[in-house]
């Protein structure tokens, strides 16, 4: 049996899906905030996912603000996601992940100089299990920025 709800949603999806430029347009993304951790330094920035799994990343050093990292990025429920990073000093990085959740997931990414931990939809208390930190280290929120305070 559908309910009312049911056959408005379901009405709703039949109508939408013939405009592939709204979900272009963001219509069908969702953007949640990442947590990285590489040697001493934070990178925090936003990821923006698409219905079809693929999607963008932006991260900012914490300890560098000029230092930003971008990329793209294909997932799938299944098999979890990769992509590549290009970061304003030239390095580039190749990452992987696996999803929690439609929201959140971890994984990393590897650079000549070494790995960068990533966890995305978490807050910064939640995403320290998904981590690397240095030792005797925590993830904080110092202010506006996220910061690695002693513990």
């Amino acid at each position: 049996m559908i309910t009312k709800s049911g056959l408005a949603i379901f009405a709703a999806c039949i109508a939408t899906a013939g405009f592939a430029p709204a979900a272009e347009a963001g219509l069908f993304s969702a953007t949640g905030e990442v947590i990285a951790v590489a040697a001493d330094d934070v990178y925090v920035g936003e990821a923006e996912g698409h219905l079809d799994g693929s999607g963008t990343v932006v991260l900012r050093s914490q300890k560098n603000p000029a230092l930003k990292c971008v990329g793209d990025f294909t997932s799938n429920a299944e098999k979890g996601g990769s992509g590549q990073l290009q970061c304003s000093d030239n390095t580039t990085g190749r990452f992987y992940f696996k999803r929690l959740s439609v929201y959140k997931g971890y994984g990393v990414a590897s650079f000549s100089w070494g790995d960068m931990n990533f966890a995305y939809g978490f807050k910064p208390e939640e995403a320290a299990p998904y981590l690397r930190l240095p030792q005797n280290k925590k993830l904080a929120r110092n202010g506006t920025e996220i910061a690695l305070v002693d513990r």
